[in-house]
């Protein structure tokens, strides 16, 4: 018998600090980048999209890959080449840890629709709400000394 499995993820990190540092007018390339270690993992991004200081992505993840080891190469590979590339001179790197919440098939599509509108989003909601907002909303308690 084969082996069945549907594992979806809606992650979220942000820059160090929550520095404004992702560049608007580069941060496509960003998202290229970051789709190309998600399809050399053997997984597949359904959405990825983010602001100055943070970024969300929508994809599954292959049975083998331990999520922290999967965002771990995330951040790295993408923290190397956003340095390299020249395109984001104030990028110091990404903040430590993540929020990866699992996502049931049937939210699917209003996930992805959520991540595709992140630029009107935030114009209402700031990164910190909005993150306590999903903890709130998923359960998980959290320690107030880490939101600034």
């Amino acid at each position: 018998m084969s082996s069945y499995r549907q594992i979806l993820y809606h992650i979220v990190f942000r820059t160090k600090n929550s520095k404004k540092t992702l560049k608007h007018e580069f941060i496509r390339e960003l998202f290229a980048y970051i789709m190309g270690i998600i399809k050399n993992k053997n997984c597949f991004l359904y959405r990825i999209n983010g602001i100055e200081d943070h970024i969300h992505i929508l994809s599954d993840l292959h049975p083998r890959i331990a999520l922290a080891d999967y965002i771990r190469d995330i951040k790295s590979s993408s923290s190397l080449w956003l340095k390299q590339s020249g395109k984001f001179p104030h990028f110091s790197g990404w903040a430590d840890g993540y929020a990866a919440f699992t996502v049931g098939w049937a939210d699917k599509a209003k996930v992805i629709t959520y991540i595709k509108y992140q630029q009107e989003h935030h114009k209402k909601e700031s990164l910190e709400e909005e993150l306590k907002r999903f903890l709130k909303d998923y359960g998980i308690h959290y320690d107030e000394k880490f939101f600034p």
